[in-house]
């Protein structure tokens, strides 16, 4: 019996090594220009996150390193009473530089013989060594250049503000007269690194030795004071005595001590810095997300392209394991090439930002750490690895004949698991970078929820188009873009929620950014008050309104200020250990400054209950004083003022904007007048441009503190420039990347684009009609694009605003009609420049390679 003949045999293995095949398919692509758009998406995410990462990193070490100047030591004890010696002397014995200061309210007056002018001070007296951390600068006149000095003010003189010279018709060298004692005007402070905030920093600062303080007369056992002790030196041994001190004034039940911190002194700075900081945070989440689409799609049009070649290479006997290997080193050393090009490249645009946010942190910035470029390459590789490499790793799989049948071996969506696992990854390394759970929490799960909605969508407006357009009477060109958009209707899916995810990152970034800058520039218009007058008497408050009519004032705040301590709630007696938080003892330790007015300031909303005009016994209360001390609508508070204990109950609480430059309060009685209570007026205006006006103001009514706003308002105005500056210009970015994904988008279908219109063109279809359908099924691509964009943008806008920004926004309704012309527009623009060469291109040059 004849043998059977052999079987063929298979092919013997290439004798190739996967890194050399890896190494020099990279050469062969990025020569060919395979890769400029995988690199291009990944340089731009990864540039737009490191380089808000190293801004930020810098800005909180500087930040860090700066509140402890403005702490004025890297710990402090605060105390109503004189600390126990025993604090200094712990510090002391852990090697700790100690300093000491002591501030309160008091009346400087000049001489008779000068005048006799009076005025509401802030004094402070300083011990050797002050200040611990931060330069004090002084000068030999208020026109005089400034310097910084390492010592106090000599015995027997003090240093001033330039505004309390001013105040007092004063000249350098005069005597100024506290209590008991006079003293020589010797310098004019310039800058006080821990002066902090609150109305007594705003009075006119009067420094002098410590030693001369008892010759004063001025400390008395009644007496409203601050002490404050300062410690500075190795950060171990600041922890420790931290330790101790706390353990101590725990254990000894020490009433009115406590260890400070830095606590934003200066909320209307805060509040901006920290929107800012969040936006510009958003924009570079934004950016990744898209470069994650631009990948994506960049990378399977990679793979499509290069099916046929896999299969060659499958036919000359190359292992799958082989060829994934060299897949996964290119895509791993083109996605380290990018990382690194965007980390460089977020480098140097940081040092943007600090120019464009020059001053916000007086001193120099310090270095920033390793932890942004990390990320920065953690970004890059999981974005090509995660999006980029699934799609490509299905080359590997091509079966060999392809070579000879090429309806076989087409890509298949990437599975589950493997989306899965590098969708999460992306994830998180987003929310870390947000450096806000809450904002990318809503950026990026907004996201996720945006592409879900947009395939469901698009899928059910394509098969509409295909039902709603009537081919016998409808226009050739309409007919024939309908037919391609349903004939391929994954790719028209994919086309369509492609183009809405950046659409959607563009629309959402222009609403907020314009409605951000306005709701910043509204907290301080042109017209916003400028002066803050407090200490008005009683028997003042006429004279003193009709003192700023006659000088042009038609308009500013005006209330009464009562102070009072809380001392009950719903009948039971309060004491600071009741409460969990350091702020809720503070508070409760305090008094507060409480008003009546029995209408509701319209700067100050109501947020919960109902305010009653001229309900007596009720209060309406700040709402994060409420949250602070689990005070509830209903519940019955007790205030001591001045010895009267009143109680009343909670009917409303008040949404207060404590940055906002105008009179807020935690409490207010909504009645005309609280009975039998000493009370001053507090108000607030925008100074005349008359010459002279605070002085005359301060010549009538001497007793008054008149709190020049006008340096700080220009201060917040010129941080806002900055920051929108800084915005604008990481905003950049994110318009490039949202280019980049509608380019990929629209540019991911050309193969068949040119198959399918060489196939019509051969059959004697005119160029001109061509481009119709071409124009036709972009158009309406964009529209529903930039439509769907715009809705879901005014979504996630919304969410974004109220939860992470906290400010009112409302969308107009105008929004989704523009950005559907913003859509079709972009789409047309983008389509013009990425299909191009598909009319172009002879026909039988597109048959012969859809052949080979």
């Amino acid at each position: 019996m004849p043998a059977s003949p052999a079987s063929p045999a298979s092919p013997a293995p290439l004798p190739i090594r996967f890194w050399t095949l890896g190494w020099s398919s990279l050469i062969r692509d990025w020569r060919a220009g395979e890769l400029r758009l995988l690199v291009l998406a990944v340089t731009l995410a990864v540039a737009a996150l490191t380089a808000v990462g190293f801004f930020a990193d810098r800005l909180q070490g500087g930040l860090e390193r700066d509140a402890r100047a403005l702490i004025g030591g890297d710990a402090v004890l605060a105390s109503d009473n004189a600390p126990p010696p025993e604090f200094e002397a712990r510090a002391r014995e852990l090697g700790l530089g100690t300093a000491r200061t002591l501030g309160f309210p008091t009346m400087g007056r000049a001489r008779d013989e000068e005048g006799g002018a009076a005025r509401l001070v802030a004094l402070k007296a300083v011990s050797d060594g002050y200040p611990l951390r931060g330069t004090l600068r002084v000068a030999s006149g208020p026109d005089a250049p400034d310097e910084a000095v390492k010592s106090i003010p000599p015995p027997g003189t003090v240093w001033v503000d330039a505004a309390l010279l001013v105040a007092l018709d004063l000249k350098m060298g005069q005597a100024l007269l506290l209590g008991d004692a006079s003293f020589t005007i010797d310098r004019v402070l310039v800058v006080e690194p821990d002066r902090g905030a609150g109305f007594m920093s705003f009075a006119p600062r009067v420094m002098l030795n410590e030693a001369d303080l008892p010759a004063t007369g001025l400390v008395q056992p009644a007496s409203r004071l601050t002490y404050r002790v300062a410690v500075a030196g190795p950060d171990a041994a600041v922890g420790d005595f931290s330790r101790w001190a706390q353990e101590r004034i725990d254990s000894s039940g020490v009433r009115g001590t406590r260890l400070e911190s830095l606590e934003g002194g200066r909320p209307e700075m805060e509040r901006t810095l920290e929107r800012a900081e969040k936006f510009l945070n958003l924009v570079a989440l934004l950016a990744a997300l898209l470069c994650a689409v631009a990948v994506a799609i960049a990378a399977r049009g990679f793979a499509q392209r290069h099916l046929d070649d896999c299969a060659m290479l499958r036919v000359l006997g190359l292992s799958q394991g082989t060829m994934a290997r060299a897949y996964t080193l290119e895509f791993a050393l083109v996605g380290l090439f990018a990382s690194s090009l965007g980390v460089l490249l977020g480098f140097l645009v940081h040092h943007v930002f600090v120019l464009l946010l020059a001053g916000l942190v007086e001193a120099s910035l310090p270095a920033p750490g390793i932890a942004p470029v990390l990320l920065g390459l953690g970004m890059g590789l999981t974005l090509m690895l995660a999006f980029g490499l699934p799609p490509v790793l299905q080359l590997a799989q091509v079966p060999p004949l392809r070579v000879i049948r090429r309806d076989v071996g087409q890509l298949k969506p990437a599975t589950l698991g493997v989306l899965g696992l590098g969708v999460v990854g992306f994830a998180a390394l987003l929310l870390a970078a947000s450096r806000d759970l809450l904002l990318g929490a809503i950026a990026v799960g907004g996201f996720a929820a945006a592409i879900a909605v947009f395939a469901v969508v698009s899928w059910l407006a394509v098969r509409l188009l295909r039902a709603s357009v009537n081919e016998a009477t409808a226009p050739r060109a309409l007919v024939m873009a309908t037919r391609q958009l349903s004939a391929r209707p994954v790719f028209a899916v994919v086309q369509v929620s492609a183009l809405s995810v950046g659409l959607l990152a563009l629309v959402l970034l222009v609403l907020l950014r314009t409605d951000l800058i306005a709701s910043w520039r509204n907290a301080t218009p042109p017209d916003a008050p400028d002066r803050f007058v407090i200490n008005v008497q009683p028997d003042q408050a006429e004279p003193f309104q009709q003192a700023l009519r006659d000088a042009g004032v038609a308009d500013f705040d005006w209330y009464p200020m009562i102070r009072g301590r809380l001392v009950s709630v719903n009948g039971r007696n309060v004491v600071p250990e009741d409460f969990a938080t350091d702020r809720a003892q503070r508070l409760v330790e305090r008094e507060f400054n409480l008003s009546n007015t029995p209408v509701q300031p319209d700067h100050n909303p109501v947020v919960a209950g109902r305010w009653t005009e001229n309900e007596a016994g009720t209060i309406s209360v700040e709402e994060g004083l409420a949250e602070e001390l689990g005070l509830k609508l209903g519940d019955t508070v007790g205030f001591d003022m001045a010895g009267i204990v009143t109680e009343a109950r909670i009917t409303s609480l008040r949404k207060v904007d404590w940055g906002s430059l105008r009179v807020n309060f935690f409490v207010v009685f909504p009645v005309a007048t609280v009975p039998d209570v000493p009370v001053t007026y507090i108000s607030a205006f925008r100074a005349p441009p008359t010459r002279g006006f605070d002085n005359a103001l301060v010549r009538q009514f001497p007793n008054i503190t008149n709190v020049d706003m006008s340096q700080t308002i220009a201060q917040v105005q010129r941080v806002l420039g900055q920051v929108i500056a800084a915005i604008e210009f990481l905003f950049a970015f994110t318009l490039a990347a949202g280019l980049v994904v509608l380019l990929a988008a629209v540019t991911a279908t050309r193969g068949e684009r040119e198959r399918e219109f060489a196939i019509l063109r051969a059959v004697g279809a005119g160029s001109a009609l061509l481009r119709q359908v071409q124009r036709i099924e972009l158009l309406g691509v964009g529209l529903l694009a930039g439509f769907l964009a715009s809705v879901v943008a005014v979504a996630v806008g919304w969410a974004l605003a109220k939860y992470a920004f906290q400010f009112s926004w409302t969308a107009s309704p105008w929004v989704p009609l523009g950005g559907a012309l913003a859509g079709a527009l972009l789409a047309l623009m983008a389509g013009w420049w990425g299909l191009r060469s598909v009319l172009r291109t002879p026909v039988v040059e597109t048959l012969r390679k859809a052949a080979t």
